[in-house]
């Protein structure tokens, strides 16, 4: 713990100077002030990262983490739980499958990290960081994961990130595959808002009417039982996290250390990411958001890390698949801060751009 502490306590937040020196050259582009949206704000946010006004977003990575979820055991979720297993072997099997396809369509690396598949797997292709042989407990008869584990899992994910920085990329996704770890993201979401609203509980991958009453009830009396309103994260992973997003956690602070921006992909990823934000508020200036989740908890995640999605594709795959694709958007905005010229460098007039209002 002490190590992970260390790290947490020396993260800085962005750059400020290179944040004004950011804002003063996209000021000064050939266009109107602000007439890229986004991409000015992302360029910006980069060299606050980076303290580099020109950056590249072009040597990627995509962490992908499987672990199954012993909460599954309580009818929350609507695919088979060796699915988990299934699926990852597919992707290290580069099957064709939707991440597969779109890391390879954005030049993306990929990463497969097995933390907590049920039974374990054996496989060139993935890493072995398997932490509980049998997935999380169930949290409805304990608590999901032992104290000392989270924090291993989370030093998993800021080792990772240091993976990426030692190998030189310059921008990493975070991603998961794991039956019924919606509900361990949704209950860990709400216990960071403080909100026990069941219509803040989706539908992950297309449960009936009748299972999502018991993902809901489940849900409800894993906040009243565990007092997770009053928690501090670590617990909170504790009672009901999964072992996916406590080493998603681990990325996000490991990104923030190590001064590399990462892209958030859907619902689970949100709930690492504000759990990250809980445990130092700084780790929020090197987030980005992919895509809007349709899952409801998601929305509230990124409106209270104050993060705004890049893209909205009515995607909900999971598997870190809006992450490749946000990644040459962000790319895009690095261009446009190192290859367009300024009004100076052509010594066009500007005087006009002083009325105008934006």
């Amino acid at each position: 713990m002490k190590e992970v502490e260390k790290i947490i306590n020396e993260i800085k937040g962005a750059d400020k100077d290179a944040l004004k020196k950011a804002q003063i050259r996209q000021d000064n582009l050939l266009k109107p002030k602000g007439s890229l949206g986004t991409l000015e704000k992302i360029s910006i946010k980069l060299a606050g990262i980076t303290g580099k006004i020109n950056n590249m977003a072009d040597k990627r990575i995509l962490f992908l983490f499987g672990a199954d979820n012993g909460i599954y055991e309580e009818g929350v979720a609507a695919t088979p739980q060796h699915f988990t297993k299934t699926l990852i072997l597919s992707y290290a099997d580069n099957a064709g499958t939707g991440i597969n396809t779109i890391t390879k369509s954005c030049n993306t690396d990929l990463k497969l990290i097995d933390m907590g598949i049920k039974g374990g797997v054996n496989h060139k292709n993935i890493d072995n960081r398997n932490l509980m042989i049998n997935g999380t407990n169930n949290f409805m008869k304990e608590k999901a994961i032992p104290y000392d584990i989270v924090i291993k899992a989370v030093k998993t994910g800021i080792d990772y990130a240091k993976y990426a920085y030692d190998n030189g990329y310059n921008i990493i996704g975070s991603g998961e595959i794991g039956m019924a770890n919606t509900t361990t993201a949704a209950a860990c979401i709400m216990s960071f808002i403080k909100s026990s609203d069941s219509m803040l509980i989706g539908r992950g991958a297309g449960l009936k009417d009748e299972q999502l009453e018991i993902k809901r009830n489940v849900i409800s009396y894993a906040l009243k039982d565990y007092d997770l309103f009053n928690q501090e994260p670590f617990e909170v992973l504790t009672c009901v996290g999964g072992l996916d997003i406590a080493a998603m956690t681990g990325l996000y602070i490991g990104a923030a250390y190590y001064r590399l921006p990462v892209v958030i992909d859907g619902l689970i990823s949100a709930a690492a990411a504000l759990t990250a934000y809980n445990i130092n508020n700084k780790t929020v200036d090197f987030m980005f958001t992919s895509h809007l989740s349709e899952e409801p908890a998601y929305i509230q995640a990124v409106n209270i890390l104050g993060l705004e999605p890049i893209l909205n594709l009515h995607m909900r795959l999971g598997e870190g698949s809006g992450c490749p694709i946000a990644m040459q958007i962000i790319q895009n905005a690095c261009d446009i801060m190192n290859n367009m010229q300024t009004f100076q460098d052509i010594n066009l007039e500007e005087e006009y751009r002083k009325d105008i209002k934006m």
